[in-house]
């Protein structure tokens, strides 16, 4: 059950290289094997229920969680609706055409089915369809979901707090002067890259342009690696100036980095911290360039609150151990299978194994550098029936206060911050995590499967 998860929405594109045709809705053109059928507003609205049917959103990740973009006049998916993005055809990563394959079967987009693609520029859906046609599929629709969106008695979803993750266009209309949708209130926006290490490391090698660089161990410094004392949080703030009414975009190239520094920025109380989907590598794919120059912190006085504001949104190691008594709580562990089995610690630089005894596993990647079971390809999120059904399998009940942990609180940091975009605000995170845990000898810990 996901109650006030997803509400009724009341409120860059991949261009098909084929030369080909499109039939629009009962139009009686003749009929080649390469044109796709498009499918009128009414037909599509007596599809929804049809299980013989599959209704698939082909734009980016960001228009399905919920912006409007394209001219559309009601952000968000059409009820019930899936995703393939026409994004994803165009990255590039070992495996490619596996990790589509499982897609495509994850979403039940079969080839026995009804499939309508839509899209909002006219281009997305028929390079999607162009692309399962050399897949072998056959029953194939195209679809203009403005026409959808304008039309409020028609049925669309939006993540309820989908403004957290932010696309590329959004951060170029800012820096182009711009107050977009859900922006209109922000008396200051600042952009920053979060990434570890110096400038040098990967800041230097490209970045947002007029970006701030935020060295990740400045919020969990060596060798601990944990959260930074209060005193350190407080010197952090001032030294780039940030206060609690700014409103901060994290980028980065590494998506985790940024998740992480949000989710400190929420704690020490920030009151609108968001994070651009998809990192650096949805700036570029959107057509924008990075640049090399080095953007210098603005240092300030007072942030306008004590630190940590947001207390409850991290929980130490005291707590964690109380909250755990609790019946009402799941700590779930963002790790990958043979970190939570205690099979590897899963860092080159530690070597302790196993997991906290009642944490619960919770997915994540394949190793401590990944998190392929909660995003796309393209690296953007994953959408929200499929992330219910990782937690549905491990009896997660969505109900109970959920704290997500992982080795030192990267991962869990990104998967929070989306359980938050989905509407779970019961939430909260345990940042110094197994390495936090594993370095007091007195914890208990557990390893192999659970019986």
């Amino acid at each position: 059950m996901m109650p006030n998860k997803l509400r009724k929405s009341a409120d860059i594109s991949i261009t098909a290289t084929l030369n080909l045709g499109i039939i629009s809705g009962c139009s009686q053109e003749e009929p080649t094997s390469e044109k796709i059928q498009t499918i009128t507003t009414k037909d599509l609205e007596s599809k929804l229920k049809d299980d013989s049917w599959v209704i698939v959103d082909t734009r980016i990740n960001d228009a399905y969680n919920g912006w409007k973009l394209e001219g559309v006049e009601r952000g968000g998916h059409i009820e019930g609706a899936t995703d393939f993005s026409a994004n994803w055809l165009e990255v590039n990563i070992k495996d490619k055409e596996k990790t589509l394959e499982q897609a495509l079967k994850t979403k039940g987009i079969d080839k026995d089915k009804n499939i309508v693609l839509y899209d909002a520029n006219g281009e997305d859906a028929e390079a999607v369809a162009y692309y399962l046609k050399d897949q072998g599929y056959e029953n194939l629709y195209t679809y203009d979901v403005k026409e959808w969106s304008k039309d409020e008695k028609l049925p669309m979803e939006q993540y309820e707090n989908y403004k957290m993750i932010v696309p590329a266009v959004v951060v170029q209309d800012i820096l182009d002067g711009k107050k977009p949708e859900t922006f209109e209130n922000a008396k200051n926006i600042k952009v920053v890259e979060a990434s570890w290490g110096e400038e040098k490391e990967a800041y230097a090698k490209g970045h947002v342009p007029t970006t701030v660089h935020i060295n990740t161990e400045t919020i969990e410094p060596p060798p601990t690696w944990v959260l930074a004392s209060d005193e350190e949080l407080t010197k952090f703030t001032k030294d780039y100036g940030f206060t609690k009414d700014d409103t901060i975009i994290v980028t980065g190239p590494n998506t985790m980095a940024s998740y992480r520094i949000a989710v400190v920025l929420r704690y020490m109380g920030v009151n609108d911290v968001r994070v651009l989907n998809g990192g650096n590598d949805a700036w570029v794919r959107a057509g924008y360039e990075l640049e090399k120059t080095s953007n210098p912190k603005q240092s300030g006085s007072d942030f306008g609150a004590p630190i940590p504001a947001n207390q409850a949104l991290i929980d130490t190691i005291p707590e964690l151990k109380e909250m755990l008594k609790d019946p009402n709580f799941t700590l779930v562990d963002n790790r990958s299978w043979n970190e939570y089995i205690g099979k590897d610690s899963g860092y080159s630089y530690y070597n302790k194994k196993g997991r906290i005894p009642g944490a619960v596993y919770g997915y994540a990647g394949t190793s401590s550098v990944t998190l392929e079971d909660y995003r796309n390809i393209d690296n953007t999120m994953r959408n929200s029936d499929e992330i219910l059904a990782l937690w549905k399998s491990s009896d997660i009940n969505t109900d109970n206060h959920l704290a997500f942990m992982c080795g030192s609180g990267w991962r869990a940091a990104e998967v929070l911050t989306y359980a938050n975009v989905m509407g779970f605000d019961n939430t909260s995170l345990y940042s110094d995590g197994w390495m936090g845990w594993s370095n007091y000898s007195s914890n208990p810990i557990e390893t192999g499967e659970i019986k």
